[in-house]
């Protein structure tokens, strides 16, 4: 573990070479491009994906006369809402976070009800393809009739500074659900799920702490994501705490149905995915979902939710713990929900 310190965040720290010496500047080069190719595959790996395409649409007619001022989003000046049946509308719920907290599980949860339509892809708009315009946007959503709820989740919204202003501007209205998840638990599944993609990632304790045990590493992303405090703090200048749902991911598998209800309500809607639609898989550790009408098997999320988490010493995860306990505490204060990570 030793001299692993600085590799935190994906960044090498090249610090350590010896100065002043001829024998050193003759070394072999070939470790320090090792580290740097495992490196910049963690990147790779942890960036969000690419932005995905747009509907096909049919080729522009005539110019269409002027909407009226009523018909047109907040925020969005010159694109009209689209208010017919079948048609493409802007979200009026997002799920902006957090990653590996089990917002896919949700996702897929919500996806039953009949009044939900939901975009199956995380489109990364106001993190990484903002610039693409509102219209791009609309355009990748589900058709909806009257009634209905247009849907979409981007976990990486919750962490972007920039994503809770761009939202407002679209829609200061919109209900925001954050599933969270013990912020220790939550980073390991997320070196978890790095490590299977870049087998020659360092060890989880080099990369969390600096120079062995030393202090915590926030510049890695999978720790700086579960300081939820300072996150919402950024959220709460846009937008009341009366916008929000905040779902454990813990409770998320232990009482899929009751925590699904909580956002059926939060949503407006009716109680319609209930218990009856649940059963819990012991092999994957997850909830999934009895089978539909018409289909021969029950459905689970992919092979890639409920994979194993590698060992990491308990002296590392008890660092973790007290670390995180007041951001915690200061998260509970401010949410009012105790989520017992502590």
């Amino acid at each position: 573990m030793a001299g692993s310190g600085g590799l935190g965040g994906g960044a090498g720290d090249g610090q350590s070479a010896g100065t002043g010496q001829g024998a050193a500047l003759r070394a072999p080069r070939a470790p320090l491009l090792l580290v740097a190719l495992v490196l910049g595959a963690y990147c790779l790996c942890a960036l969000p994906g690419h932005c995905p395409p747009a509907a096909r649409v049919p080729a522009p007619g005539p110019a269409a006369a002027e909407p009226p001022r009523a018909a047109r989003r907040p925020g969005a000046p010159g694109l009209p809402v689209a208010s017919g049946p079948g048609r493409r509308r802007f979200p009026q719920a997002l799920i902006v976070g957090v990653k590996k907290g089990g917002t896919r599980a949700l996702l897929e949860f919500l996806r039953l009800h009949p009044d939900v339509r939901a975009l199956g892809s995380e489109p990364h708009f106001f993190d990484r393809c903002y610039e693409r315009g509102l219209a791009w946007y609309r355009s990748l959503m589900p058709r909806t009739l009257d009634g209905q709820i247009t849907m979409e989740k981007t976990p990486s919204y919750f962490v972007t500074r920039e994503a809770p202003r761009r939202i407002h501007g679209m829609s200061p209205d919109m209900k925001l659900i954050v599933v969270v998840r013990n912020p220790v638990t939550r980073a390991i599944s997320d070196y978890a799920q790095t490590l299977s993609k870049t087998p020659g990632l360092p060890s989880f304790r080099a990369l969390a702490f600096r120079h062995g045990l030393g202090p915590v590493d926030t510049a890695w992303s999978a720790v700086r994501i579960g300081l939820y405090a300072q996150h919402l703090d950024n959220w709460l200048r846009y937008f009341p705490l009366s916008h929000f749902l905040f779902v454990s991911g813990e409770r998320l598998v232990s009482d899929p149905a009751g925590e699904v209800g909580r956002v059926q309500d939060f949503l407006g809607l009716k109680r319609v995915v209930t218990d009856k639609h649940f059963y819990f898989n012991a092999t994957k550790g997850f909830p999934c979902l009895k089978k539909a009408q018409g289909s021969s098997r029950p459905r689970c999320l992919g092979k890639s939710k409920g994979r194993p988490h590698p060992r990491v010493p308990q002296a590392v995860v008890q660092r973790l713990q007290d670390f995180y306990r007041p951001f915690n505490r200061k998260f509970y204060q401010m949410t009012g929900q105790d989520f017992g990570w502590d």
